[in-house]
């Protein structure tokens, strides 16, 4: 395929952001921080608590609302607890000065959804959070907010990325259909493709053992999301098992891991995002925790059969899930040009060729 001229930028091109001076940092990049169609945003030196999350309009920085908002100023140097039920602003070490013709757009890690941690990056003047619009030059803030578990964060710690574009990347319908015969980008054999996006349901009939997902458990230890493996499951998470149903009640407000029937794939010369499930259809969220960056779910790469895990909450009130429900709706963009490595290929990809999967901090 011939490069585009509108599409995701690939990380070569990200690379040659920094080298332009379009992106700049406090310090050096890490050497795994620039992802195949991503770039991993990093905590900076202080966290500010907050009232309130808030968004600047279109007359006002951030600083100006932090200097009436903030409650106390809480140094990351040596990593500190961010408690569940508060905000908290940090300044990010990136800094952008996109050009004209160039716009973004920021999403949780798949490691952050997959805690529970609500991020969204905030601009100067921003009328969205997670948007940048086209040549924006400023700095960048995250706000955090952990809903499940306290978590340990540290300068530098990683809970959110950036994906850079020039133009409209979007697939529009006939684009996906014909790029799914050809493809098959979700392994179902009828797949729902509207509204700009391939559905996705979930998965209740469970493995070989009946499970069917997780459920974060109340008052835990802290995570810390620097380090892996480092957790035992059963300290955080209840088992949920089937019981010869395809149906699970979500109770308002707990937090469930979950997983897509279909297997998921992108390929190299594209790239993907889980949307928000429609409030209209029912009342709970599928958590939209990360980009899916070219290579997903790519055989070649190692990915065959990989699903999409999905953050489930109700709201208000008590909601049945039934097996095979649609739950999210994945959306597929173009690249300018394939990556010069795909996810799963020695990126530090940890989630290829997953099933129903927790976050890279656990152990069994």
């Amino acid at each position: 395929m011939m490069a585009r001229n509108t599409g995701i930028l690939a990380d070569r091109a990200i690379a040659a952001l920094f080298e332009a001076g379009r992106l700049t940092s406090e310090r050096d990049l890490d050497v795994d921080q620039i992802q195949p169609a991503s770039l991993d945003l990093r905590l900076g030196a202080h966290a500010f608590r907050v009232r309130a999350s808030f968004m600047p309009g279109p007359s006002h920085l951030v600083a100006d609302k932090l200097d009436r908002l903030k409650l106390h100023v809480i140094d990351l140097s040596e990593g500190a607890v961010l408690e569940t039920g508060c905000v908290y602003i940090v300044p990010l070490m990136e800094r952008l000065d996109l050009p004209a013709d160039m716009s973004a757009s920021a999403n949780p890690k798949s490691s952050t959804g997959r805690l529970d941690i609500f991020t969204r990056v905030i601009t100067d003047r921003a009328q969205e959070f997670d948007k940048i619009p086209a040549g924006y030059s400023g700095p960048l803030y995250l706000e955090i907010s952990p809903r499940t578990f306290p978590i340990v964060v540290r300068r530098g710690s990683r809970l959110s990325q950036i994906r850079f574009r020039v133009g409209q990347a979007l697939l529009n319908e006939p684009e996906l259909m014909a790029l799914h015969e050809s493809e098959t980008l979700v392994a179902s054999k009828q797949p729902n493709v509207n509204g700009g996006g391939i559905a996705l349901s979930i998965d209740l009939a469970g493995d070989k053992e009946g499970l069917i997902g997780y459920r974060g458990k109340h008052h835990t230890a802290v995570v810390d999301v620097d380090k892996k493996a480092q957790h035992d499951i059963f300290d955080f998470w209840e088992p949920l098992y089937s019981r010869g149903r395809t149906e699970l009640i979500l109770d308002p407000d707990e937090f469930y891991i979950l997983v897509s029937r279909e297997a998921v794939h992108v390929p190299p010369h594209y790239a993907a995002e889980m949307t928000p499930f429609d409030p209209l259809v029912g009342e709970f969220r599928v958590h939209y925790a990360g980009f899916f960056d070219p290579g997903f779910g790519h055989a070649p790469a190692g990915g065959r059969g990989s699903r999409a895990v999905l953050e489930v909450r109700s709201h208000e009130v008590p909601f049945i899930l039934e097996d095979g429900q649609i739950v999210g709706r994945l959306v597929y963009e173009h690249m300018l040009e394939q990556p010069s490595s795909l996810y799963g290929s020695g990126v530090g990809s940890n989630y290829q060729a997953q099933g129903l999967k927790l976050s890279k901090h656990f152990r069994l």
